[in-house]
């Protein structure tokens, strides 16, 4: 009963980014069609996460029997999700052009990492590359080292997949008062450029360095980094305001004056050397005990075994199970139209026999494309 219920999806299986944006509007209520490639195998199986909540046929389309059969569910479909080149869904003959012409309220949401046009737009690259041109990769580290690679969340994840969920469900929207369907161009190096918009505003105020060891978000701050603790475990503080800051200091009973200048940059390196001293006397749990729950903003800073069972993400039930594989949950929340996962990943082709018929194609047509081998 999610709030999308009743939209219609069609998806052309990808990695990454594509994904994670149909996992998304598939957990929102989205009635999800994979349109896997025939013959593929599922390399990650019910561990998929990202590929649950929708059923999978498997189509080949290097026949012109199954580009057909493609475009005939596209044309039950409201929105298309594709992850490919520029260029490859028009070759295939699966471009906007086509679908468009056969379904005018078609939400077309592609997903690229350099975008549709522009002078990298037919290159290969992955995340790591995407954010490096947007100016987070540089931003991210610590002064004198490398920029460290944070996962792939910025430009798979956030600045790609849950970019392009947003946009196409706002064209939906559109279209829905228009009654015109249009493409969604999502590029990761858009999207993560997005992301930083924060940091641009305040690098154009003067209040950011482009030079880390300086800036106060980026774990040069004594007051917002991470701490090993006695036991070789860590923790998070977060006391940027100065009242989170004197409760800090009250918490870990500082009255060395040096600790009066917070926003003495020049300062800072030796500060977190003696914040450094005082954490390791006591272990995570200890200084759990201390400051977690108060207004210091601390956190434990736990591993993806230990997350799941967190007081406080298992009062939210933050994480699930779906097929015997923990994983986390839907989000955001309503009030009402409640989101949930309609199941684990597909296989390739799993749905095959019973999608095809429930997405109006008729017994003489499946027929056919199963005397071809389009499936």
């Amino acid at each position: 009963m999610g709030p999308l219920k009743g939209v219609k999806v069609v998806e052309f299986a990808g990695i990454g980014p594509g994904p994670f944006c149909t996992m998304m509007l598939a957990d929102m209520g989205a009635e999800v069609l994979r349109i896997d490639r025939k013959g593929g195998e599922s390399r990650f199986g019910k561990f998929d996460v990202m590929a649950r909540g929708r059923r999978s046929v498997a189509l080949d389309l290097k026949k012109s029997e199954g580009i057909e059969a493609a475009l005939k569910l596209v044309d039950r479909a409201d929105i298309l999700i594709e992850g490919f080149r520029p260029g490859v869904m028009e070759r295939l003959g699966l471009g906007p052009e086509i679908c468009h012409e056969r379904n005018r309220k078609l939400v077309y949401g592609r997903m690229t990492g350099w975008g549709q046009e522009g002078p990298l737009s037919a290159a290969a690259g992955h995340d790591i590359n995407y954010i490096a041109l947007t100016g987070a990769l540089r931003a991210i580290g610590r002064p004198g080292e490398p920029p460290p690679p944070p996962l792939n969340l910025i430009g798979d994840f956030g600045g790609g997949g849950m970019l392009l969920a947003f946009g196409v469900v706002c064209a939906l929207w559109e279209a829905g008062v228009s009654g015109k369907g249009q493409v969604v161009d999502a590029a990761m190096t858009d999207g993560a450029s997005l992301l930083m918009a924060m940091m641009y505003g305040a690098r154009a105020a003067g209040m950011w360095s482009v030079h880390r060891g300086v800036n106060r978000l980026d774990g040069s701050a004594p007051h917002y980094d991470t701490y090993a603790c006695a036991d070789g475990k860590y923790i998070s503080v977060g006391s940027n305001e100065p009242q989170f800051y004197a409760l800090l200091l009250e918490k870990c009973e500082i009255d060395d004056p040096a600790f009066q200048a917070q926003h003495d940059v020049d300062g800072w390196p030796e500060l977190k050397k003696k914040l450094a001293v005082i954490f390791l006397k006591k272990t995570r749990a200890e200084w759990c005990d201390i400051m977690e729950g108060t207004d210091v903003c601390f956190a434990p800073v736990l591993d993806m075994d230990e997350a799941p069972e967190h007081p406080h993400n298992k009062a939210r039930n933050t994480f699930i199970e779906v097929a015997g594989v923990l994983q986390p949950a839907p989000a955001p929340r309503f009030s009402r139209t409640r989101p949930e996962v309609q199941g684990p990943a597909p296989l390739p082709g799993e749905h095959t026999e019973q999608a095809l018929p429930d997405w109006g194609l008729d017994a003489a047509t499946i027929a056919r494309l199963k005397e071809t081998g389009a499936i």
